[in-house]
């Protein structure tokens, strides 16, 4: 047996720990591409799902991605993360496909409780809609074990059945990180290839890669209203209620989806070395402050999750 900090440990390689989560991830997407015949890579904009994309680059470059772009778009989503979607797939020169949740509204798929009602739950119809739409057999995505205790659940390949529902009680071992991607015709496995990253490797990666960021995960100031104990932005979907004072204050995103259920915190971190020294100690997870529909919703992440959620 070797001693500790010998044969195996990252200094006797010369590797640091990013270098083994990235090569971790690699590990898995190629494996996706191997197992499976029809993948495709969820992309959003956001920073997890900037990473992957940096990731499929060292995986698969010069030739062209096995497999294309996919966002699920609620329609409410901050343009400012659009707009660096649509140009990034652009410079990879990977097809995008964008499929959204107010199509599945027009189908009559989706039905709001009320006008207000946040969409974002709902992506998981027009999500399981697209891989049946395009017979997609893994779907690859950024979520990380760290982000909310359901998805400290997940396999690294973590299997849907024939009807997008994922059951925590049944999912495949991976003992020595082999991993099993077979699928019967409906079935489907989601892949998560930075599930053992944190917040802060991300931020780290994000920083060694220079990788480019949509503006709002920098400090920068905006109207908000605090609202069940976070700060919520506002904008026309997103109004102040009577009796709340509107404060002009210094915000940026950790994390970006639907307006309505997306909040920003406080913080003067403008460029990446504040972020992340501010992530260090950070005390409170990525969602704990920052998804509006995880502190208000009825059910919780886990149901969302067995009805098809990503």
């Amino acid at each position: 047996m070797n001693a500790p900090g010998t044969a195996f440990a990252p200094a006797a390689t010369g590797l640091d720990h990013l270098d083994w989560l990235e090569a971790e991830a690699i590990h898995i997407l190629r494996e996706v591409a191997g197992q499976c015949s029809n993948p495709v890579l969820l992309f959003s904009g956001g920073k997890d799902s900037i990473c992957l994309l940096r990731l499929a680059e060292k995986a698969f470059r010069p030739g062209k991605f096995p497999f294309p772009l996919l966002h699920v778009d609620t329609g409410h989503n901050y343009p400012e993360v659009i707009a660096f979607r649509d140009r990034r797939a652009a410079e990879l020169g990977e097809r995008l496909i964008v499929r959204a949740v107010e199509d599945s509204m027009r189908r009559g798929t989706v039905v709001l409780k009320s006008p207000g009602e946040s969409r974002n739950k709902h992506q998981s119809v027009t999500l399981l809609e697209a891989i049946a739409e395009f017979a997609f057999d893994a779907c690859i995505g950024g979520a990380r074990r760290d982000e909310e205790k359901a998805r400290a659940k997940e396999r690294l390949f973590s299997f849907r059945d024939e009807f997008g529902q994922w059951d925590p009680k049944n999912q495949r071992p991976e003992l020595w990180s082999l991993y099993n991607a077979r699928t019967q015709p409906g079935e489907n496995i989601r892949a998560f290839p930075i599930s053992n990253w944190t917040e802060l490797d991300v931020w780290q990666y994000i920083a060694r890669e220079e990788l480019e960021l949509p503006s709002i995960y920098f400090a920068h100031t905006r109207p908000v209203v605090r609202r069940h104990g976070a700060l919520v932005p506002l904008t026309a979907l997103t109004p102040p209620r009577g009796g709340e004072t509107i404060e002009e204050i210094s915000v940026r995103f950790r994390t970006v989806g639907d307006i309505t259920c997306t909040a920003p915190v406080e913080s003067l971190a403008d460029t990446l070395e504040k972020i992340i020294a501010e992530t260090a100690l950070s005390t409170i997870t990525e969602r704990g402050a920052t998804r509006l529909d995880d502190l208000t919703s009825e059910a919780s992440m886990e149901q969302r999750k067995k009805e098809g959620y990503f």
